[in-house]
């Protein structure tokens, strides 16, 4: 399993970035996939997360300024992020699998991809 994130980088308070997370090697249209974040010196948080029938979820911290989505015929997994905010600044990771293996750091992971808020 092969995920690949792209589309971090230092952005301004109130601007917008689009994440990518590239996915191979697995059956993408019937995995459940996720972001998760990790900021430094505090634990990785879940961020969003999507089923394979399109059902999301997300941190109540992020409700109404991201977006997660998928693109099943490209195995990309997307993370739209307005608004963004100085305490958004951490390492996205993508992730694949269901989310009780996730939240308990199993599953398939990407490398992280950088984020930067600057206020």
């Amino acid at each position: 399993v092969q995920l690949a994130e792209s589309g971090g980088g230092l952005v301004q308070a109130g601007g917008s970035l689009r994440l990518s997370c590239a996915a191979s090697g697995i059956f993408f249209r019937i995995t459940d996939m996720g972001w998760f974040r990790q900021a430094p010196g505090k634990q990785r948080e879940l961020v969003a997360y999507i089923s394979r029938g399109g059902i999301t979820t997300y941190a109540d911290s992020v409700k109404d300024r991201f977006t997660i989505s998928r693109d099943n015929a490209k195995s990309t997994l997307y993370l739209e992020m307005d608004s963004l905010k100085s305490e958004d600044t951490a390492v996205y990771f993508c992730a694949a699998g269901i989310i009780r293996s996730l939240l308990s750091g199993s599953g398939s992971w990407g490398q992280g991809t950088q984020v930067t808020v600057s206020s």
